[in-house]
């Protein structure tokens, strides 16, 4: 049996991205090559590990089982390889980074800048979802999660944690006036996030009167699964809706938006930095943990905004 290490690379890079010719705009090689490369250790291994279509390309059964250890080996190298550098500031090879849309394009992507410019010879795939993506089939090194963890066999290390604001327009406050109460707020429209599930609570700290925290089922008038549709529904004038201070912070500071009950607290929201098991001893992803937890501080960056 006899295969390379470029084969299983343009494999893993086509299951990853779902396609061939996406894969290959990515290693910078012709549709063709990275065609051959796969079908080449298809042949070594004498099995099929594509399911080939016009809309693109699908693991196998055999094909998911070579993906989950090839990547872990592939990782494995990469670790190896900086090992014998042996310097914080000689990391190399590749890292695999997923994290919520809104977070990553306004505050992370220049975390991530300035981390990649004091390493020059790392390289990134930065993929932004806001979907809980399963870390081990996607090849992900860390993924950034803003929320509760479910998983419990990830590594976790918090980043920050984040307020979150109940929030409408002056133009709704206006013409509906503001909830007077945690239960006034089923008489207003509002904006929910399709990615929790339906009839889910909003949910509260305890407050001076009231000594334990509340849940309180809302109708939504409109549901999306992005922040900053949600908000921008919301400067629209559409109804309330509870966000991360780090997605309305802008739209708090210029006036667009308003704190529609500044005397409740929403339960905020940790944002932790996870890891699978098998990245445990990667020097790659500890500096990269340790950058973002001094980039984001004590006092986050949007609530330093939200101060000013």
């Amino acid at each position: 049996m006899h295969y390379r290490l470029d084969d299983i690379d343009a494999f893993l890079r086509v299951v990853e991205t779902g396609s061939i010719s996406t894969a290959a705009v990515q290693m910078n090689l012709a549709k063709s090559v990275v065609s051959k490369r796969v079908s080449d250790l298809e042949r070594a291994l004498g099995v099929v590990l594509l399911d080939r279509s016009t809309q693109g390309a699908t693991p196998t059964d055999e094909g998911h089982v070579f993906h989950a250890r090839g990547r872990a080996i592939m990782q494995a190298l990469d670790d190896a390889a900086n090992e014998v550098v042996g310097s914080d500031d000689e990391l190399t090879g590749e890292m695999r980074v997923n994290a919520p849309v809104t977070l990553g394009t306004f505050y992370l992507g220049s975390m991530w800048a300035s981390f990649l410019q004091r390493h020059p010879k790392l390289e990134a795939m930065i993929d932004l979802d806001d979907r809980v993506i399963d870390m081990q089939r996607g090849g992900y090194d860390m993924a950034i999660r803003a929320g509760q963890l479910q998983d419990s066999s990830l590594i976790a290390r918090r980043l920050c944690t984040t307020r979150r604001i109940v929030c409408c327009s002056p133009g709704y406050a206006e013409r509906a006036g503001l909830p007077a109460s945690l239960e006034d707020i089923a008489n207003h429209d509002c904006i929910g996030y399709s990615h929790v599930r339906s009839g889910v609570a909003w949910n509260f700290e305890p407050t001076r009167t009231d000594g334990e925290g509340r849940a309180l089922t809302v109708r939504h008038r409109l549901v999306a699964n992005n922040g900053e549709v949600m908000r921008d529904m919301a400067i629209a004038g559409l109804g309330l809706t509870v966000q991360p201070a780090f997605i309305v912070a802008q739209a708090l500071v210029d006036g667009r938006l308003i704190n529609a009950m500044p005397d409740v607290q929403p339960t905020p929201v940790p944002v932790h930095a996870v890891y699978p098991q098998t990245r445990r001893s990667s020097r790659k992803i500890k500096a990269f943990v340790a950058h973002l937890q001094a980039e984001l501080g004590d006092v986050p960056p949007w609530e330093r905004l939200l101060s000013m």
